[in-house]
């Protein structure tokens, strides 16, 4: 069986495990947060694993307020899920259950077909 369609590092790792927390208004300041990791590093990550169509993505829907410009959120697609649980038990032994309900102002799109590691 083949592996994922990118490199499996300690980082991609943490923000993988970072995106099944519980934390539903994920967008990259706050991945980059909850991964332990600078947003340099992040970033990057994230357009693989979009690419890859393990990760969907979606600017946000409400006006920008005083706190700053929009914010782009992030979730796992469904064959995401599924390799993020794999890939974090397969290299640290465990993963987090994701329990909360979804993000307010997310509609994510559907995840491009791909041909590869299930």
């Amino acid at each position: 069986m083949a592996g994922p369609p990118f490199r499996i590092t300690a980082a991609t790792l943490d923000v993988l495990e970072a995106l099944l927390g519980p934390d539903d208004q994920l967008y990259g300041l706050k991945i980059a947060q909850n991964a332990g990791r600078k947003t340099g590093s992040v970033y990057p990550i994230l357009a693989r694993l979009e690419e890859a169509g393990w990760v969907v993505s979606e600017w946000e829907l409400d006006e920008p307020s005083a706190r700053g410009p929009r914010r782009r959120f992030y979730r796992l697609s469904p064959d995401g899920l599924g390799g993020a649980r794999a890939l974090l038990v397969e290299h640290r032994g465990a993963v987090r259950q994701r329990t909360s309900t979804p993000s307010r102002g997310f509609v994510p799109r559907p995840a491009p077909e791909w041909r590869g590691w299930r």
